[in-house]
């Protein structure tokens, strides 16, 4: 008789546990993979520490990675949320044209892709886009540029050197061609010099957006054309660890007057050179906005529904448009900083001390 009740116990046992994993309200029916590309720049981290807080205060189960810049591993891990159950998948990829394979898994099982931040590329695997307006991003710096110069007025010329990220993010290009935008006139027209004549953006792109790529690349620009104390007036850089590059170069090799430096993400070590004089702007794309707009757009998915979007027009991936939602950037100098990053309680003080 035990044997019987024991037997029969078993057997629904095994028929609740198949019920809650299959059901709406199973495990894997609430479940979310976010692939982050690193751990290496600070903004990944506070990207995926603010997505995974605002999914899970929502209700979601969320499966976070990060790839340590290696593709290899991304597509590994990206599988593996696939294969685990993952019904929405958040992909910040490394590189925009490496997850074509693996995204057709995700297809295949019907997982919804919110591309994060950057555009995954060539895959109609890709349901939604969600980053912050990058072409407008690169034309507050080439405009803060233009300004601080007062381009439309000055004499001039003035020497700038440009340096932008990584060539397999497609982000990159879209900095790049906003802040062009804006600076290629005064370039034609002589009012700004590249001394350096690196103004193509495979000359001035940086690989895995590394500070030390920046900083060896502005170290050789340095030594041929501001040694012999050549002013050099600013430096359009895309982001901070590209900034971080140039500012360190300049430290080491150059006794001019600090031009104007351009960067983007707000990283700690970036706004503290903004304090001491060092880097003159960063663009503050406050991650928790994204992260919300993300949760939105995730949860409108879940539901069945469609997910908000504002942008139906720019992103081409390859395949076709991909419906997006683009938040605003705005900048933060030194007459502002305290206000964007402090007060919003993005950043403690003493974090920037």
């Amino acid at each position: 008789m035990k044997k019987k009740l024991l037997g029969a116990f078993l057997a629904l046992t095994m028929v609740a546990s198949m019920l809650v994993g299959c059901g709406a309200g199973g495990s894997n029916s609430n479940k979310v993979g976010v692939a982050m590309p690193t751990k290496d720049l600070q903004r990944w981290n506070q990207d995926g520490s603010n997505m995974e807080a605002k999914l899970k205060e929502a209700g979601y189960d969320v499966d976070l990675q990060y790839a340590s810049n290696d593709i290899a591993t991304q597509v590994s891990q990206i599988e593996n949320m696939i294969n685990s159950g993952c019904k929405v998948l958040v992909i910040a990829s490394i590189d925009g044209d490496s997850l074509g394979t693996v995204l057709e898994q995700a297809k295949e099982k019907n997982v919804s892709v919110i591309a994060y931040d950057r555009l995954i590329m060539n895959s109609d695997a890709v349901s939604y886009y969600a980053t912050f307006d990058n072409y407008m991003v690169g034309t507050k710096q080439g405009e803060y540029i233009r300004d601080q110069l007062d381009l439309d007025n000055a004499a001039g010329p003035f020497n700038i050197e440009l340096v932008t990220g990584d060539p397999g993010d497609n982000n990159a290009r879209f900095f790049f061609g906003g802040a062009m935008d804006v600076l290629q006139p005064y370039i034609d027209a002589g009012k700004l010099v590249v001394k350096s004549g690196q103004t193509e953006f495979d000359q001035v792109a940086t690989a895995n957006w590394a500070t030390e790529n920046a900083q060896s690349r502005m170290d050789a620009i340095i030594s041929a054309n501001y040694a012999d104390g050549t002013k050099l007036d600013a430096v359009l850089c895309s982001n901070d660890s590209t900034a971080l590059g140039v500012a360190n170069s300049l430290e080491a090799n150059y006794t001019g007057d600090w031009p104007i430096i351009t960067g983007q993400d707000c990283d700690i070590a970036n706004v503290k050179n903004m304090i001491a004089g060092k880097q003159s702007m960063s663009i503050f794309k406050d991650t928790r906005t994204l992260a919300d707009q993300t949760v939105k757009m995730v949860d409108a998915i879940m539901k069945g529904t469609e997910a908000p979007v504002n942008d139906t027009k720019t992103y081409d991936n390859g395949t076709g448009i991909i419906p997006s939602y683009l938040c605003e950037p705005v900048f933060a100098d030194v007459n502002n900083y305290k206000t964007l990053l402090i007060d919003s309680g993005y950043y403690k003080a003493e974090d920037l001390q």
